[in-house]
């Protein structure tokens, strides 16, 4: 045997390497490996890679190398004294041919054909023994034969694994009955665990039982049926499987490997061969594959075949068209999402990714982290709970961006992120006086504010309320403490704001909703303790969309700020950090509820004197140099504007103050044009300054850029200013002198030289005192004055005066009376005339008129009743009241007027007319009155001082109540005023009437 083993050893390789020596045989395997050959892409015999294959389960690439090389260790030679063919089957140390018993191994779902492997699972503990000692013993055979259906059962149909349960449990002659006759002989290649490794060699049937457990059995080996090997129908049939194999093969490469791994154990093909491999690869019923293992006629095993692969290419057919099917039924939206996520891979390869899901949650993450201690715990848990809806959602969807947008918001507030504040009083008391001149009520609240946070170590938002006609500075009032405090500084206006939605937000679900006013605000400036500056809250709306001043109460409520919740975010904020100014010119206007959560600070206006120092030292600076302008080229009188103020600017503020100083440097540099004067630096001077002066030009421009942005220019800042512009002074008095030395006849008066014509000076150098008296009678042309405005010729620059002088009158004649009023645009004087129509008896009565609102003709009324009974009291002969009819007019009627201050005004101009005596010289009074007499405190006590002070008013009567405001005041505004504050109208009467020689007394 071992001999025998050695021989076909010996004789293997060249059995491979050559065709037998059968002419015959060659002739016809010639064709069938030349169409094969070109359709593996190679020679057969040099195929380099081996594939393990099976019909039912797929083993590991290990296991298969496992096997062969098992096998080609027990390859063994067929004799050459049987003088036939040879099948090229893989020889072992005991031939196939000698094994006349087998043990029986059931295979139930699949035939195994020669040249093919399959493994099998063994759970009988002792079949699996047996075959363990068989291969010990050199007899690594068995039979594989196919496995019945049970009777009565439909075999193309798929029922569970009953039936796999049932055949573990046959045994002997139960067992024997199920088998199909014709099986396989296999050799066992490996066995491992219960898993072993069949490869088929050649057909057996089934002669008898030899033992029960395990099912051992005698066996026949079967052959093929002689052919004839030139018959044209078998050829013909033959190429057919070949053709159909072709075309089939085009479509899966798994059989290429079959193709390979089959003629590496079987050698070439042949006829039987063919159909074999034809029938093995199929995906045909088992049952028609048994069909084709039990055929031993070549010819119809053939056919067999040809049926099985022909039913094959049309399975492929009808795949391929499923799947055309398939493609063709994806819309075009799918196909669009296909290319997208194709076009978002080759982004994230290229970098390029930006709207990736992935990506966006990236970074929301990486936005959130850095506030991840800062952020309330409930904010977090809202933001984790959308990241993880938006991995769910589609990209194309609506509520997609719906998401994106809220984390968006949600992420990007600045969730814990506060300014460090600076509470250093002395800086913000240098800060507000840079910004403001006066305005020291305003100041010092700021300043009180400072304190208690600097005690306290933090601040607390407060609501401070700036009131007060316009254009005195409340906006600029609160960027200034901004500043002052180190805060980040955000303005919106609610002048006419008619929608909720803009401060509390829109709900999420609505198209194009939004975040509130604050929320944006928190975005824009990027910390939680803002100063937000709500401008013209006097002016909200009220639409169909609710009531804003009532959705502001939640806003601005100290106590509900803390949980502030908006709409869109639906998460409460914390605004107690948020330090609010309102603006408003009249509280009147704000609703109560709202402004009993505010703190007012009244910001009166200015009197002549601090316009006088605005105008001169922010103002009309700021716009000289606005306009390009040079000191020495134009010159504003105090004189100018102080008739600029009293007779153009007559109102609280300064805006109005502002423009009529630009409308002068307007036309002062329009003047200067015109006469070719021009500003600009040249480029060589800008060449010569840059290089012999590098630090102090830069200084200078820096300067004046500062200067020209920041309206509140800092003291400093001027004091720099004003010794640049003495420099620049002292050395055009330098060129003039020059000048006047190279042209004594020639002086002008306040001449100034143009900077083209000084550019052209060359008396440093020798060689140009040839040009230098050309240049300089053209620099004498070119000469102009200095334009200075005085109160002579203001008006060819602003126009005729807006205002006339509010006193008309020295000394006011009999029954009239110079009144105080509160205006919007501050305080104001005017004067109340009462005379008499006709005199009659029983004809007493009064008549109205000048534009007068319902409570002034109310205190008309009241002024009548109380003038007759303090007239019967003090003249009780005089009855001018009752047999006269008075007529009662204040100017100006195209003016209206109302308000509960004129009462005592009213009554002393009856009283005057009565008793025919005029009122006190330079006397002005304010106070409304009851019908006993009563005076009653009125608002508004600084502007309507200011309005007495502008109309040279020396007296002037308050009601006591009024007494503390009065005393609040500035010493410039009460110096050189005299003031009485009264209780009763008789105090009034006193004062008004009193002889000369009585005032000279008190």
């Amino acid at each position: 045997m071992l001999r025998a083993a050695a021989a076909a050893a010996a004789v293997f390789p060249s059995r491979f390497a050559a065709a037998p020596a059968v002419a015959a045989v060659e002739e016809v395997r010639s064709p069938l490996l030349r169409v094969l050959g070109a359709l593996r892409g190679g020679r057969v015999s040099t195929l380099g890679r081996r594939a393990r294959f099976c019909s039912n389960s797929a083993g590991s690439d290990s296991e298969a190398a496992a096997a062969e090389a098992k096998a080609e260790d027990a390859v063994a030679a067929e004799g050459e004294a049987d003088g036939k063919a040879s099948s090229a089957i893989v020889p072992t140390v005991l031939r196939p041919e000698d094994c006349l018993s087998v043990i029986a191994l059931p295979l139930p779902h699949r035939p195994l054909f020669p040249g093919f492997y399959m493994p099998i699972y063994v759970k009988d503990q002792k079949l699996l023994q047996a075959l363990v000692e068989n291969r010990k013993r050199s007899i690594p055979y068995a039979g594989a034969f196919l496995v019945k259906d049970e009777e009565g059962t439909d075999p193309n149909i798929v029922t569970s694994s009953d039936s796999d349960k049932s055949i573990d449990d046959l045994k002997g002659k139960e067992l024997l009955q199920r088998l199909n006759e014709v099986g396989t002989l296999a050799q066992i290649t490996s066995i491992q665990g219960d898993q072993v490794v069949l490869l088929g060699h050649r057909r057996l049937k089934i002669t008898e039982m030899v033992q029960e457990d395990p099912l051992t059995v005698k066996v026949d080996h079967l052959k093929e049926k002689p052919y004839d090997k030139d018959d044209d129908v078998i050829k013909a049939t033959s190429f057919e499987v070949i053709s159909t194999l072709r075309e089939v093969l085009k479509a899966s490469s798994l059989w290429k490997d079959h193709v390979q791994t089959y003629t590496q154990h079987m050698g070439d093909f042949n006829y039987p061969r063919l159909a074999d491999f034809g029938a093995a690869i199929s995906g045909a019923n088992k049952f028609l594959c048994q069909e084709v293992l039990e055929e031993l006629d070549v010819y119809k095993r053939l056919k067999l075949t040809l049926e099985l692969v022909k039913k094959e290419m049309e399975i492929s057919k009808l795949q391929q068209s499923i799947a055309k099917a398939i493609e063709e039924k994806i819309s075009g939206d799918q196909r669009r999402y296909l290319l997208n996520e194709q076009l978002k891979a080759i982004k994230k390869e290229l970098g390029l990714e930006t709207d990736d899901k992935t990506a966006l949650s990236a970074k929301f993450r990486e936005r959130i982290e850095a506030k991840k201690e800062k952020c309330p715990a409930h904010v977090l848990q809202v933001i984790e709970e959308e990241l993880t809806k938006l991995q769910l959602l589609e990209a194309s969807s609506s509520e997609f961006n719906v998401t994106r947008n809220y984390l968006d918001w949600l992420t990007v507030l600045p969730w814990g992120n506060y300014s460090d504040e600076n509470f250093d009083v002395h800086h913000a008391q240098q800060i507000l006086d840079e910004d403001h001149y006066g305005l020291s009520d305003v100041k010092e609240r700021i300043l009180e504010f400072i304190a208690v946070g600097k005690l306290r170590g933090t601040s607390q938002g407060k609501i401070i309320c700036l009131s007060g006609p316009p254009g005195v500075g409340k906006t600029s009032i609160g960027r200034s403490i901004a500043r002052a405090l180190n805060r980040k500084f955000y303005r919106f206006s609610v002048g006419g704001l008619a929608d909720v939605a803009e401060i509390k937000g829109h709900r999420r679900t609505y198209v194009g909703a939004m975040p509130g006013k604050m929320v944006q605000c928190l975005k824009s400036v990027g910390t939680a303790n803002p100063l937000v500056l709500i401008d013209e809250i006097d002016k909200l709306g009220r639409g169909h969309s609710g009531d804003p001043a009532s959705a502001l109460l939640e806003l601005l409520d100290p106590e509900q700020n803390v949980n502030f919740l908006d709409h869109y975010l639906d998460v409460p904020i914390d605004l107690s950090k948020v330090l609010f100014v309102c603006t408003a010119n009249v509280i009147e206007m704000i609703p109560n509820p709202l402004l009993d959560r505010m703190e007012i600070i009244a910001i009166a206006g200015y009197i002549t004197d601090e316009k006088m120092h605005i105008a001169r030292d922010y103002l009309e600076k700021n716009t000289r140099e606005a306009c390009g302008i040079k000191p020495e080229q134009a010159e504003v009188t105090d004189a100018a504007l102080l008739a600029l103020i009293e007779s153009y600017c007559r109102e609280a503020g300064v805006r109005n103050l502002q423009k009529q100083i630009e409308k002068i440097y307007r036309k002062i540099a329009l003047q200067l044009v015109r006469q070719g004067v021009s500003n600009e630096p040249t480029q060589e001077a800008a060449i010569v300054t840059a290089s012999e002066e590098p630090n102090g030009g830069d200084s200078a421009n820096k300067l004046k850029d500062e200067t020209m942005e920041d309206p509140a220019t800092e003291n400093a800042a001027m004091t720099n200013a004003d010794t640049a512009s003495k420099e620049a002074s002292e050395l055009d008095l330098l060129k003039r002198t020059v000048d006047h030395d190279v042209h004594p006849a020639e002086t002008p008066k306040e001449a100034v030289l143009t900077d083209s014509a000084l550019s052209t000076d060359k008396l440093c150098t020798p060689e140009g005192n040839k040009d230098m008296e050309g240049a300089k009678e053209e620099s004498a042309d070119k000469a102009v004055e200095k334009v200075v405005i005085d109160s002579s010729n203001l008006g060819d620059y602003v126009g005729k005066p807006v205002f006339q002088a509010e006193r008309i009158y020295e000394q006011t004649p009999v029954g009239v009376v110079m009144g105080l009023a509160w205006t919007a645009m501050g305080g104001s004087t005017l004067y109340i005339e009462t005379t008499k129509v006709e005199e009659g008896d029983g004809k007493g009565a009064l008549v109205l008129t000048g534009q007068l609102g319902d409570v002034m003709k109310e205190s008309a009324q009241i002024a009548h009743t109380v003038g007759r009974a303090i007239l019967l009291d003090k003249e009780p002969e005089n009855l001018f009241f009752a047999n006269s009819k008075v007529h009662l007019h204040v100017p100006a009627g195209s003016t209206p007027k109302d308000g509960p201050s004129a009462g005592c005004t009213m009554i002393t101009s009856m009283l005057s007319l009565a008793m025919g005596k005029p009122v006190k010289k330079d006397l002005a009074m304010t106070g409304e009155v009851t019908l006993t007499g009563r005076i009653l405190p009125i608002g508004g006590v600084k502007e309507k001082t200011i309005a007495a002070r502008r109309s040279a008013v020396k007296t002037i009567v308050f009601p006591a109540a009024n007494k503390r405001d009065f005393d609040e005041l500035a010493p410039n505004v009460k110096e050189g005023l005299e003031v009485h504050f009264v209780d009763t109208y008789n105090e009034i009467f006193d004062i008004a009437f009193q002889s000369e020689t009585q005032t000279e007394t008190s």
